[in-house]
């Protein structure tokens, strides 16, 4: 059941309340694992009874609520043994009426509201029982590079075979475009720049000197385009990038600093121009469009023969595939040479899987559970644009989260978080109540295992952003670097795993594709804002706090916001404390006092050795200036 914002909210009902966020309300909070106990509490007057619906999916419970005292009721039980979502709202009897309690109309958890009728749910995401990610995962940093535009390994900077028909651009400093129909928008000509694998080997040294240990490449199999979204062969690497020994060097390299390679999966679709479909006989196969006899036949849906077929939102060149045929998913996954088989055994450390939510449930858990037995420390990862644990796609709820499914998702939901609170569309509170429902929601696991990502080959680059914003909402265009700063601090002391977009550390800027897709400006990098990156990522990768730290989130006033870390969030090993805040505002400072888990502790601002703080007993006064961002270290 796929629930709407709505319902006849009743502000004047005083005196009802339930908060999703305490403790005293419900414990434990936020996603629990299967054969768990919850306890939920629900507070009122005037109350004669109290019922708890609980649904899964179509199904329902009602449980009656016993009073723990005059004005609150409670109730405990067991999840159940699988792994899902379970909803609940309340049900009152008050003076012979009906009224009902449910979630706010945000749907962001936390407290209530009380409705007339149709009241939104509360969520209890529900994880499979014992289920973790890999910790190695928790504790690296990801830089995302585009293949084609990252550095041209050759000598005298020769383009690798270069394909028919494309467009090899004069300079590596020219702004990319598009050759298109002028009627159709059809790309006419691909164009290219000439990035490759032995160009990503060769700058390894700069990779580990950034402070990176995840390298995620775009798709580096066969295909026409630049992106190789379109794949035309899974087995076979595209020669302008390089060929299988080739791979294996830079998987063998990386490792000796340390740096672990995954790839990207795209198995929603295949290219037109490829072994399976066909389309322009360029390859020496019976594809699906050349034949109905053709071994790959079965994996596309045809609508009028050969012509008309499904595709990936309607573009011609990307031919969806069926993803539960049987010969597909023997090809892609079961095959002793499938295409997870074959690359596994190169040594990556796993998949990023493209278009998730249009891949079957099924698909993606057996793709996990082949990964995890060929490398149990291997990871899993999905392009998820939403809240991925309630995400429904094709009127399905998708179970990303049941501990047979991603390890980590794209966190697109924190990017525009950030990005809104900045453009000042929404004030700390909400930004606050955002990632708050993200912590609720998300299983510990994969909350920790958030691909926390300001960028990427799909959105604006966060340097164009930050300058946009700089100039539209605080009247200046020089804010680049202090914007960006601001949300940096963020995004690299924040649970999850931070994922760096290449070029966004050297000062790239760029609105959507193609213009995200610039390449790396080496010897041209904006030295200013590429040591703020190293200086930020040596801080993350210095201090386990900043990593796998409990996090506790506040904010002050419509400005400020910031949490508090401490403790390790999985083995309960002591650390230092981390207090984090960043005051958007351009001409106001604030001071508040924010409390900690520990007393008398003095506190160093990590982005200012200068200043030393100490908290009084359980409290600490922090004072912050306009525009300013604070890292303070116990």
């Amino acid at each position: 059941m796929e629930y709407k914002k709505g319902g006849n909210n009743l502000i004047g009902v005083q005196r009802m309340f339930h908060n999703s966020w305490d403790f005293y309300y419900r414990s434990p909070f936020g996603a629990v694992e299967s054969k768990s106990y919850i306890t939920i509490r629900f507070k009122g007057e005037n109350i004669d009874r109290v019922e708890t619906i609980i649904f899964e999916e179509e199904r329902k419970k009602v449980l009656s609520m016993d009073r723990e005292n005059n004005y609150v009721f409670k109730i405990n039980f067991n999840v159940g043994e699988s792994s899902s979502l379970l909803f609940y709202y309340f049900k009152i009897y008050r003076k012979g009426n009906i009224l009902y309690y449910g979630n706010n109309s945000s749907l962001f958890g936390g407290e209530g509201e009380v409705y007339e009728n149709n009241p939104l749910p509360y969520q209890i995401s529900v994880v499979k029982e014992g289920y973790k990610t890999p910790m190695w995962f928790k504790n690296s940093i990801i830089y995302q590079i585009f293949v084609d535009r990252f550095y041209n390994g050759n000598k005298n900077f020769k383009v690798s075979n270069p394909k028919e028909n494309s467009f090899i651009y004069g300079s590596w400093y020219d702004l990319p475009m598009y050759i298109r129909d002028s009627k159709t928008s059809e790309i006419l000509r691909w164009d290219f720049y000439g990035g490759n694998l032995l160009g990503i080997i060769k700058k390894l040294k700069y990779l580990k000197e950034l402070g990176v240990n995840l390298i995620y490449l775009n798709p580096i199999f066969e295909s026409r385009s630049n992106h190789k979204y379109d794949t035309g062969n899974y087995k076979k690497i595209d020669p302008m990038f390089g060929d299988e020994n080739i791979l294996k060097e830079l998987i063998k390299e990386a490792k000796k600093l340390n740096i672990y390679i995954i790839l990207d999966g795209v198995f929603n679709h295949t290219g037109s121009d490829s072994l399976y479909f066909n389309k322009f006989n360029k390859y020496n196969s019976l594809g699906a469009f050349n034949s109905k006899n053709s071994p790959y036949y079965n994996w596309y849906d045809f609508k009028i023969y050969p012509d008309d077929y499904n595709c990936w939102w309607g573009v011609n060149d990307l031919p969806s595939v069926n993803e539960e045929e049987e010969s597909f998913k023997n090809y892609i996954i079961k095959d002793r040479d499938s295409v997870i088989n074959h690359w596994m055994k190169f040594g990556i450390k796993g998949w990023r899987l493209d278009v998730a939510d249009e891949l079957p449930d099924s698909f993606i858990e057996e793709i996990k559970s082949k990964t995890k037995l060929l490398d149990e420390d291997s990871i899993l990862i999905g392009e998820v644009w939403e809240d991925a644990s309630n995400k429904i796609s094709y009127n399905a709820r998708k179970k990303y989260f049941s501990g047979k499914s991603l390890d980590g998702v794209t966190n697109y939901p924190f990017r525009e978080g950030l990005l809104k609170f900045f453009n000042m569309v929404i004030d700390a509170k909400i930004l606050y109540k955002s990632f708050m429902s993200l912590y609720e929601n998300y299983p510990r696991e994969n909350f920790y295992s958030n691909i926390n990502l300001v960028g990427s080959h799909d959105v604006e680059r966060i340097n164009t952003m930050v300058k946009n914003i700089g100039i539209d909402k605080y009247g200046e265009e020089n804010l680049v670097y202090t914007l960006l700063k601001l949300i940096t601090i963020i995004q690299f002391t924040f649970p999850g795993v931070p994922l760096i977009y290449y070029g966004d550390e050297a000062g790239v800027e760029g609105f959507k594709d193609p213009d995200n897709r610039r390449t790396y400006p080496w010897g041209k990098e904006d030295k200013k804002i590429l040591d703020w990156y190293k200086g930020i990522i040596k801080m993350r990768n210095e201090n386990v706090v900043l990593r796998t730290g409990k996090w506790r989130s506040f904010y002050f006033k419509e400005d400020v916001y910031g949490y508090v870390r401490w403790e390790n969030e999985f083995n309960n090993e002591d650390s230092n404390i981390a207090i984090i805040a960043i005051n958007r505002s351009k001409n106001k400072n604030y001071e508040f006092y924010i409390d900690i888990p520990k007393k008398n502790i003095k506190f160093k601002n990590y982005l200012n050795k200068d200043e030393i703080i100490k908290s009084m007993e359980y409290k600490v006064k922090i004072k912050i200036e306009p525009l300013e961002g604070k890292v303070y270290l116990s």
